[in-house]
């Protein structure tokens, strides 16, 4: 798909979940819950959010470590802002791809294995994820309003089942990648035009190429120890966020839920900032809970315009420092695509 239909549906994605999270909600009770909310709590809730971007740039020396030993926090904490940037300000999705050319121009890291990271990162951010959204469901004290709960199990079951496929899937790409390779060309492979079945061949030999790290069972663990670092903090800020606004049913682990249920919301193709999806998603997430879908819709509204600024401006003023161009991060895709 070309940048500028990735665009276009993008914008048509983020219209459609606006529409869907806006339809059934009064905007007199909307701006009653903005002006009700307790500024203090959301001021604290979006420092939290922003600090988690400390706790992510941490994060990627371990994914970093089998191509780069020692990379620098600095650039990594600088690379990691101007990617979120990136993708709250250009349109298609450019933000992981900026986010690995722009490490590569201060360490001594290719393009290619930088981005081979952040794939990986990607990876252990599912599953981790995929936990967050079961977990919750089952533990003493997670309540959901009467008659939704069996339903919402059931839908939970089914994104497990997903993602167990996916890594069952990922175990083989990992230990077994001759085995991989070959499935793939006796199966795909043999339906596909020539040329694309050698392309795709090419990916799949970087992609597995990124996973190196996780067969060493020290950074196996050490990603996972790290990533529900990161989550569980993000769903603290959700949680002070909620407090905000006096959404107190959900709790902490409600919180957690939100978490997941908006991580997997906002990946979805959207506009820019991703407007929509996360607004749509938050009020999805709170709906089992008995959350009123305008006092849900002005949270979501006021936590995300909150926490889109600051790093946001953060990540402008790296750009400046590391004296890259808007160009290239705006074409920072091809430049990966180009390194592979």
């Amino acid at each position: 798909m070309t940048g500028r239909w990735q665009t276009v549906v993008g914008i048509t994605v983020s219209l459609l979940l606006l529409y869907w999270a806006l339809h059934d909600v009064s905007l007199a009770e909307l701006w009653h819950h903005m002006r009700t909310a307790n500024l203090w709590l959301l001021a604290l809730s979006i420092t939290i959010q922003t600090a988690g971007f400390l706790i992510r740039a941490a994060r990627w020396k371990v994914f970093l470590k089998p191509a780069l030993a020692d990379p620098s926090y600095h650039a990594r904490f600088a690379s990691t802002c101007i990617g979120f940037m990136a993708n709250n300000l250009l349109p298609a999705r450019v933000g992981e791809f900026a986010r690995a050319y722009a490490l590569s121009r201060s360490q001594p890291i290719s393009v290619s294995a930088s981005f081979g990271s952040l794939v990986v990162e990607r990876l252990f951010d599912g599953l981790t994820l995929a936990a967050f959204l079961a977990a919750p469901l089952f533990l003493p004290g997670f309540r959901v309003a009467p008659g939704l709960g069996d339903e919402l199990i059931g839908r939970v079951i089914g994104v497990l089942v997903i993602f167990g496929g996916a890594g069952v899937a990922l175990l083989v790409l990992i230990w077994r990648p001759d085995l991989a390779g070959r499935v793939f060309r006796a199966t795909l492979g043999r339906l596909l035009p020539r040329r694309a079945a050698d392309k795709i061949a090419e990916i799949m030999k970087s992609f597995i190429a990124g996973l190196g790290a996780m067969r060493s069972p020290g950074l196996v663990m050490a990603g996972f120890a790290w990533s529900f670092l990161h989550w569980f903090w993000g769903a603290l800020a959700l949680y002070v966020g909620m407090l905000a606004f006096g959404i107190t049913g959900p709790g902490y682990l409600g919180a957690v839920f939100v978490q997941a249920v908006n991580a997997f919301g906002v990946s979805i193709p959207s506009s820019p900032g991703f407007f929509g999806p996360f607004e749509a998603s938050v009020k999805l997430a709170l709906l089992p809970f008995g959350v009123p879908a305008s006092q849900a819709v002005s949270y979501a509204a006021a936590f995300h315009v909150g926490s889109f600024a600051p790093v946001t401006f953060i990540g402008i003023y790296y750009l400046g420092r590391l004296g890259l161009s808007w160009g290239e991060v705006g074409h920072s895709e091809d430049i990966v695509e180009g390194s592979t």
